[in-house]
């Protein structure tokens, strides 16, 4: 199991939906955010994309040289980039990181946003320049020289001449529920991205992945983007759940279910047909809640619960295929540490993730004439004490 954790470019907070607890979000806060993943061996961190973000491309370099062994799951966007510059560009930033990118391709799913940026496409021609896009960079950046006439791009000679570090290319993520979305996963992508739905759903949408990719004689691993509000009881991460949102009003979240149904994206639609907009609706499989995408589009769901329960809802999304788990909670800084603290030491993580980050003495506590340590974090208490 791989357990990435989230910069939140477009702010950050205690409660959503409200100015109140909101948090100015800057590059020294992505950096606070980058290290401690870095520090607290999540596998990487994923950079968000679009029009109230930082550029995903620009801050992840500037992360590089203050983090060791993170990777960046960073944006490809297909409808705004040349298949070849962005094919450079993913060059440049492996050979830069030591091999530390990943890319996540995004079609984009807001008709309004994407027109703004000059894209006036509809979905499924979207997802054909995205089919025509991953074609000519996947050669390209293979240093395999390509010629393409397609419907929306064409390149003569096109060949990237400094080789990734990783090989034949980094890994390209994708999330995308739409029939067109799909053939696009099996065709191109390596690791496929749901967005949290309850078991049954995310099993059929597998399903339905694996399938087209064996038509495409291809295999795709999978992973699941998800929220995590964790506490040492059930109760404290229940209460915390609600109080995430209890700023938020029936106006707000009548506003914010508005501007989904305005967007082509199926995904975004499957998110708001899990509650409606309905408070009374939230928990929609056990221990899942539907509370964040009341008012946040793209992933709108969080495991809620102790850690031994959040664990287990994990292990049983890991038992339907899924080994990538990108998470994300409110406030990032210190939900970062939560997680890394409460359940990690009850995962099967693969790699360093969870190594240990201070001295397994913990913090020493003075008691009259003599010092003793308590553990704190992921540390054992010792032996002989």
């Amino acid at each position: 199991m791989n357990i990435f954790w989230f910069i939140p470019t477009y702010g950050d907070g205690r409660y959503l939906g409200t100015e109140t607890g909101s948090r100015a979000t800057s590059p020294g806060y992505y950096r606070q955010v980058a290290t401690a993943a870095d520090e607290l061996g999540y596998e990487g961190v994923l950079i968000p994309t679009g029009r109230g973000c930082e550029d995903a491309w620009v801050i992840a370099s500037s992360l590089i040289p203050l983090t060791k062994r993170l990777k960046f799951l960073v944006a490809v966007r297909p409808d705004l980039m040349s298949p070849t510059l962005a094919a450079r560009m993913a060059s440049t930033f492996d050979r830069s990181s030591g091999g530390r990118l990943l890319l996540n391709v995004v079609t984009g799913g807001d008709p309004a946003e994407l027109q703004a940026d000059g894209v006036f496409l509809n979905h499924d021609e979207r997802y054909e320049r995205a089919d025509e896009f991953l074609t000519v960079w996947r050669q390209a950046i293979s240093q395999q020289e390509i010629t393409f006439s397609g419907k929306h791009i064409q390149v003569t000679n096109a060949k990237v001449l400094l080789p990734t570090v990783q090989t034949p290319y980094p890994p390209l993520y994708f999330g995308g529920s739409s029939d067109a979305a799909l053939h696009t996963a099996a065709k191109h992508i390596d690791v496929y991205l749901t967005w949290g739905e309850p078991p049954e759903q995310v099993k059929a949408k597998i399903a339905a992945v694996r399938r087209l990719a064996e038509l495409e004689g291809r295999t795709v691993r999978f992973g699941i983007r998800l929220h995590v509000i964790v506490r040492e009881t059930r109760e404290e991460a229940w209460k915390a759940a609600e109080r995430l949102i209890s700023h938020l009003d029936d106006d707000t979240i009548a506003g914010a279910q508005h501007v989904f149904a305005n967007m082509d994206s199926v995904g975004q639609r499957r998110m708001a047909e899990l509650h409606g907009g309905d408070r009374s609706r939230l928990e929609i499989s056990p221990d899942l809640w539907a509370g964040v995408g009341l008012v946040r589009g793209g992933a709108g769901t969080a495991l809620v619960g102790d850690p031994e329960t959040v664990a287990l809802r994990m292990l049983e999304y890991q038992e339907l295929g899924l080994e990538t788990f990108v998470l994300s909670g409110y406030p990032h800084l210190e939900e970062a540490y939560r997680v890394a603290e409460l359940l990690f030491p009850l995962l099967p993580l693969e790699g360093s993730a969870g190594y240990p980050v201070q001295s397994s003495r913990g913090e020493a506590v003075a008691l009259g004439n003599s010092v003793i340590s308590k553990s704190v974090g992921h540390s054992k208490p010792p032996q002989d004490q």
